[in-house]
């Protein structure tokens, strides 16, 4: 609660709930007062009361996804850190997420340590990033609050990442990542987490981009350009935009679906399991007076 009042003071946060909530329908605005005093946390989350949404809806998604996979763990990444609030967010949230899934959570945090490193080309988008930005002021002491279940992993990503993939189990697969490195570079190195063996993910990673919500920010720069190259160069694995994400929320102008995506592991072993048998499945037609039958 004292996070969410200190967020409060902030100009841009009103700003924001100018534009994203209260341009919302009244009924919706009123209704969230009662989910926010009584409300489940699946409520809370359907009705963006929680601080980060697109954390909140990640792991939702993740453990949700992971328990009808059959199992009992899931992993998940936050690819800059820097003094770790994203990340004692996810942790607080995968705390409750876990209370009512069931789905423990495997989570770890990647960072340099000592901020954005030098600008390579225009594709780091020098005109919105300089280098030293977002340090980890204290490293230790960060990592004394995290809980068990997560790590903090530090050090230049190209080292890192695979490092850490060969640590990975198929027990608790990767099912959300969240990607906040700026420049195109780093996104192009934190991405190559995404192509270990299929069985080290879920079918469907769930993925938030923090740096894509920019008018300047192009498919040629950036964290956008990385996605793309990402997908050309990868037959298998493609990144693309949750479908119809806006369609379901409640609260459909908030910027965050926009940065919501999905990783489709398409060589993933679900992909190639045969379907139970739903017996012959036939489509109604009310006009010729035919009764279909549904899965």
């Amino acid at each position: 609660m004292a996070l969410l009042f200190r967020r409060l003071t902030r100009p841009h946060i009103w700003k924001r709930l100018l534009v994203e909530r209260f341009s919302e329908p009244l009924h919706l605005n009123l209704l969230s007062l009662f989910v926010a005093a009584f409300g489940s946390l699946r409520a809370k989350i359907l009705f963006d009361l929680c601080i980060r949404q697109q954390h909140a809806f990640g792991l939702l998604t993740a453990a949700d996804d992971a328990r009808a996979a059959g199992f009992k763990k899931v992993t998940v990444i936050e690819f800059g850190v820097a003094n770790g609030v994203g990340l004692l967010n996810i942790c607080l949230l995968a705390e409750k997420i876990t209370k009512i899934t069931g789905v423990s959570f495997n989570i770890v945090g990647f960072d340099n340590v000592s901020g954005m490193p030098p600008l390579r080309d225009y594709r780091d988008h020098p005109e919105l990033y300089k280098p030293g930005w977002y340090p980890m002021e204290d490293p230790e002491r960060l990592r004394a609050k995290l809980p068990p279940n997560a790590n903090l992993i530090l050090g230049d990503i190209t080292d890192t990442v695979p490092r850490y993939l060969t640590t990975l189990s198929s027990d608790s697969p990767i099912g959300f990542v969240s990607v906040d490195v700026d420049y195109y570079w780093s996104a192009t190195n934190a991405l190559a987490a995404l192509i270990a063996e299929p069985k080290l993910y879920l079918p469907r990673v769930t993925m938030y981009f923090d740096d894509v919500a920019s008018i300047a920010h192009n498919p040629w720069c950036g964290e956008l350009a990385a996605i793309g190259e990402f997908n050309s160069a990868n037959n298998f694995r493609k990144i693309a935009p949750v479908n119809f994400l806006r369609v379901t929320r409640l609260f459909k102008n908030a910027m965050w679906i926009d940065q919501m995506y999905t990783l489709h592991v398409l060589d993933h072993p679900a992909r190639f399991t045969t379907l139970k048998d739903h017996g012959h499945v036939v489509i109604d037609n009310p006009y010729l007076g035919l009764k279909g039958k549904d899965m």
